[in-house]
């Protein structure tokens, strides 16, 4: 018999297995096809979202030819792409902009051109106002098909028609048939359809014909001074060569004399020879590398997801082999030998994973066509087309048939090296466990904790990569020691726990694999969960916040609004829920006010709160030594001293309120409870007294501050310079003040809170400039239009100031790498359960039969799923953390060096557990296993023979 003969039987009789164990062959099947399934569509996306280089010309420029603009800068060379460019003589002197150029002259002849040029404007909404961009574009023009497309409606035409895009009618109210003005001059328009732009969907704009809005704007900006001029965009040109010559390289240099660059779609696919380059001449072509490389890292992933299927299907495959030891018994007697019997087995993993490999490619690839819109969206472009690389898919289903082969090579070597004698039986023997592989998984176990250790503390991050790889794959191999101890766990637990464990430990080939695979998935997502809250957390710290946690403010712009205040205190509660009452504050100044007399140098007065020198009030992080004292410090040293009153403000500060550098407000104690959270009655009775508040004590000295201001009055501020005639003087003022504790050092945007009777007695100017609220949340993009709406029909001058925090960006992954890691436990529990279960029948049968109660069963079987989940978890555990604190000590080293070389610069490098990561992972996942799986399970079985 040849060896394809051979093979062909071997196939044969796996095929016959396969349909005869259907349930088993199917979840063999679902575990190989589910990671081709995602790897397929993962590169089915990638390649469709990567634009080609003609795609990324139509994104650019439309149906166009070119794209033609004037960059300011006089006489230019560009590379054939126009990604790169500079003047045709650098060390040319240009002490001002050349003048514009007019870019149509510079065009081929023959040819047609379309313009694209955008404002920023203000327009109202359905529910009140907000800013968005216009364009100024002919979206109806055949050359802009491929920048712009029409979703519904129509087109606009004229000069009262526009197009929007799907995310600002979204976020507005409006819809097509809606009517909207432009308030920066009132201009109605009515919106006629929905434009997209396939390169951005995420756009927020409207679209108008050419003329239609900055050419009105402009010429009632001229006419009325109270209208301000468009701030326009430079002009672009999309530019239609004469047929069938289009815009050549010749065309683009002559273009570029005059200081226009042009993106050429024929020069761009057929770029000129090198030698016809003249910036070529001068500078090297950049290489900006290449994505299509496989990096260490992905290598490293695919190869962990094939051990992650191999640890699952194997039992499944050991199972198989051992449900057909008779079969194989018998063709041993034949005269088969170890050969046959291992292709048997191995025939069986070929076709499986041969199934498997294809089902997976092919609904891979038909889940990406159904969800495309999805991904589109997600991705905030249109595919260019859907790309389906053959030689690709071919190499991920090559893959999950070897994958398949792997899965069954245990199985199949275990099943020839059984005797032909304990095959026909059904006797198992007796086997030992090997004492090798715990002794080489501790050794390689040591040695990546090692590795991984070292990389942290000499920054070396591909090193605690290897390492934590190497630490998990020793794991992997003391994990039967692990499950082998967990049968001594159950001598004192009731029945059927104590069964799952001892099962556990007795089928430690089924059981530590399903583990194993359980560790691994657990250990990657708890590493990514600890690593991102880590750097989360970080974050947060280094955030520097506009306003403090839970308010908003209404600021006024001073220029006479100030006097419409209530009418904006009132736009605000009428269109947003607030928590509590409001706080009004004014802004305090010394001589002309440097908002109105800036034009001139030293042209207005001045206010300084000045900081006394010595400890507690110098920063030692700043200064002379600052740099010695770095260098001795930990991270948490160094934290606890930024953290400090003296430091506070010495770096990054908020200046959200018009408070100036010194960050000096005139309020009163509603100021105290709404905005600063000081619920103190001394602190509330102090202002009430003529006493003003200090909130960061470094600036205190015996319970007193200094205030020096410069009275400088401006020729032209008349009416104060009429009150204080003579030079500018300067006064020195010790006030009595009532100190914060130190942890109100850091309330942003405020240092010092002076009451009005205070500022009046000191001779300083006040204006009331804002109040604060106290809110449960940021406005909403809807309230927030609401109030901008109803701020301006308060007469304008007003803005809503509100912080939306650090941001947590982090969650949706922290939520993925949650769920992911939950249903590859509940998969691989599962898989072990069931397969338990499907060996075990035996055994259950004998129970039932001595009168164990019905509900023996159930329990026994959730007990086992709990045992393979919480296991697994727990494992996989501890060895995520091993990477994610190394790596974070990697960064810490960074952070240390920076700090030393920049005292002000934080090294604050926390390690933060995902503790709600973990509860769900740890306690969530195992209980949910086990209950399903009791849930599942029949208590009661029909009795049978027991065979043997």
């Amino acid at each position: 018999m040849s060896v394809f003969t051979g093979w062909r039987a071997a196939l044969r009789i796996a095929g016959r297995d396969a349909m005869r164990a259907k349930g088993r062959s199917a979840l063999v099947v679902a575990m190989i096809a589910v990671p081709v399934l995602g790897v397929t569509a993962l590169d089915v996306t990638f390649r469709s979202m990567t634009e080609t280089t003609a795609e990324k010309l139509t994104s650019q420029m439309g149906s166009a030819d070119a794209l033609f603009a004037d960059q300011q800068m006089g006489p230019l060379e560009q590379m054939p792409d126009g990604e790169m460019f500079q003047q045709t003589d650098p060390d040319a002197p240009v002490s001002q902009p050349p003048p514009p150029v007019d870019v149509t002259t510079t065009f081929p002849k023959g040819s047609r051109a379309i313009s694209i040029q955008s404002v920023p404007a203000s327009v109202t909404t359905e529910y009140g106002i907000a800013n968005t961009d216009v364009y100024e574009f002919r979206t109806s023009d055949g050359m802009a098909r491929g920048k712009t497309d029409l979703v519904r409606g129509s087109y606009p035409h004229g000069t009262g028609e526009m197009a929007a895009t799907e995310l600002f009618l979204e976020e507005t109210g409006l819809s097509v048939g809606s009517t909207t003005t432009v308030r920066n001059y009132g201009a109605k328009f009515k919106i006629t359809g929905v434009i997209e732009q396939p390169d951005d969907l995420k756009s927020r704009a409207l679209f108008a014909d050419p003329g239609a809005v900055i050419a009105p704007w402009k010429a009632k900006a001229d006419h009325d001074k109270k209208v301000l001029p468009p701030n326009t965009t430079p002009k672009e040109w999309l530019v239609k060569g004469p047929d069938g010559v289009g815009v050549t390289w010749p065309d683009v240099m002559k273009a570029n004399k005059s200081g226009v660059l042009v993106t050429s779609r024929q020069v761009a696919l057929d770029p000129p020879p090198d030698s016809e380059v003249p910036l070529l001449k001068k500078t090297e072509r950049p290489d900006w590398g290449s994505s299509g490389d496989w990096s260490p890292a992905l290598l490293t992933v695919v190869s962990m997801a094939v051990l992650e299927i191999v640890l699952l299907a194997g039992p499944a495959f050991a199972v198989g082999a051992r449900r057909s030891r008779r079969q194989l018994g018998l063709l041993g007697t034949c005269g088969g030998d170890r050969r046959h019997v291992r292709a048997v087995v191995l025939g069986g993993g070929l076709v499986l994973g041969g199934v498997g490999a294809v089902t997976g490619v092919v609904l891979g690839v038909g889940l990406t066509v159904a969800f495309r819109p999805m991904l589109e969206n997600w991705a905030g472009h249109r595919f260019g087309s859907l790309v389906i690389p053959p030689t690709e898919l071919l190499l991920i289903a090559a893959i999950g048939l070897v994958t398949g082969l792997l899965a069954a090579f245990a199985p199949a070597v275990v099943a020839s090296r059984q005797s032909i004698l304990e095959s026909l039986t059904g006797r198992r023997g007796v086997r030992r466990s090997s004492r090798v592989l715990p002794v080489v998984g501790a050794c390689v176990l040591a040695l990546g904790c090692a590795a991984a250790v070292y990389g942290a503390t000499s920054g070396d991050e591909t090193l605690v990569a290897g390492g934590s790889v190497v630490a998990e794959l020793g794991m992997l191999g003391c994990i039967p020691v692990v499950v082998g101890l967990l049968g001594r766990l159950g001598r004192r637990l009731p029945l059927s726990p104590r069964m799952a464990l001892r099962d556990a430990a007795r089928n430690r080939g089924r059981t530590a694999p399903a583990v194993a695979a359980v560790m691994a998935a657990v250990a990657g997502s708890v590493a990514i969960a600890t690593y991102m809250s880590s750097k989360a957390t970080e974050h947060e710290y280094e955030y520097t916040p506009s306003l403090a946690q839970g308010t908003i403010a209404v600021m006024s712009n001073g220029d006479g609004s100030a006097e419409r205040l209530p009418l904006a205190r009132a736009a605000v509660e009428r269109n947003m829920t607030v928590s509590g009452g409001h706080a009004d504050f004014k802004r305090v100044w010394a001589g002309s006010d440097c908002n109105v007399y800036y034009e001139e140098e030293n042209g207005c007065g001045t206010l300084q709160l000045v900081k006394p020198t010595g400890e507690g009030h110098t920063c030692p992080l700043k200064g002379k030594g600052a740099r010695e004292l770095a260098a001795r410090l930990s991270a948490d040293e160094h934290k606890k001293l930024m953290n400090s009153p003296a430091c506070l403000g010495e770096g990054m500060s908020s200046q959200a309120f018009p408070a100036g550098e010194d960050q000096i407000l005139v309020a009163d104690a509603n100021m105290l409870s709404t905005y600063v959270k000081l619920d103190d009655p001394a602190a509330a009775d102090a202002l009430a007294a003529g006493t003003p508040v200090l909130l960061n004590p470094a600036y205190a000295k015996d319970g007193e501050v200094t205030l020096t201001a410069v009275h400088k009055y401006n020729d032209r501020d008349k009416e104060n310079r009429k009150q204080h005639p003579g030079k500018a003087r300067t006064t020195t003022d010790r006030l009595k003040v009532y100190v914060a504790p130190a942890k109100y050092a850091a309330t942003p945007g405020v240092r010092l809170i002076l009451p009005q009777k205070t500022a009046d007695r000191l001779g300083l100017h006040t204006q009331p400039a804002g109040s604060v609220y106290a809110v449960s949340q940021p406005p909403s993009n809807a309230e927030q239009q609401r109030i901008d709406g109803a701020l301006e029909q308060a007469g304008g001058g007003f803005w809503l100031q509100t912080d939306s925090g650090p941001g947590q960006d982090e969650n949706t992954l922290l939520l993925v790498l949650t769920l992911f890691a939950g249903v590859v436990t509940l998969g691989a529990a599962a898989i072990t359960t069931g397969l338990a279960k499907a060996e075990a029948e035996a055994d259950l049968t004998t129970l039932s039969a001595i009168g164990a109660p019905p509900g023996v069963r159930r329990t026994l079987t959730g007990f086992q799923c709990l045992v393979v989940a919480l296991t697994g978890v727990v494992l996989g555990t501890i060895t995520g953390l091993v990477p994610a604190v190394a790596l974070r000590l990697v960064d810490l080293r960074e952070a240390l060096a920076a700090m030393r070389a920049d005292p002000m610069e934080s090294a604050y490098t926390p390690i933060v557990l995902p503790w709600s990561t973990l509860a769900v992972l740890v306690v969530g996942v195992p209980l949910l296993a086990g209950a399903l799986a009791a849930a599942i399970t029949r208590s009661r079985q029909s009795l049978a023979r027991r065979a043997g």
